[in-house]
């Protein structure tokens, strides 16, 4: 047993993971500017570190619309697919975009489109709950 970490074997486990977070965490601690990860390898692999079972996979994010940006969009379609048919739960949402106005060090001003996610994190969040919810009406 780990400290702080107690382990029921067998205990079951629903993955929750937050497609942007991950991929700005992978970025910052590897260096990687793709996201390559593979969420049911990485859910089994922190599961079975625990003595757990990944029962499901919930993965979220918000993807760019085709006239925006399509070859994002394109990557995340087809990844977002082949994660559905590897049994993950996908739940996306599609970019929204605002423009935001950068000061240069020359003085002069940059308009730049900055794409925000938006409903994602209230959604896992209430997917959360939902489950947690669930889980301990099944224990009454």
């Amino acid at each position: 047993m780990r400290s702080g970490h107690p382990q029921a074997v067998g205990s079951r486990a629903i993955v929750f993971v937050d497609g942007q977070n991950l991929f700005r965490a992978a970025k910052d601690a590897f260096g990687y500017h793709y996201p390559n990860y593979d969420i049911k390898k990485l859910a089994d692999t922190i599961c079975s570190s625990r003595g757990w079972i990944a029962v499901e996979n919930r993965f979220y994010t918000g993807i760019p619309d085709r006239k925006d940006d399509p070859l994002w969009h394109d990557f995340w379609s087809a990844k977002l697919a082949h994660m559905g048919r590897s049994m993950t739960v996908v739940y996306k949402r599609p970019l929204r975009y605002s423009d935001e106005t950068i000061p240069l060090p020359d003085g002069t001003k940059k308009i730049v489109r900055r794409p925000r996610e938006k409903g994602i994190d209230i959604r896992l969040a209430l997917d959360m709950v939902r489950a947690a919810l669930l889980i301990f009406a099944s224990l009454k």
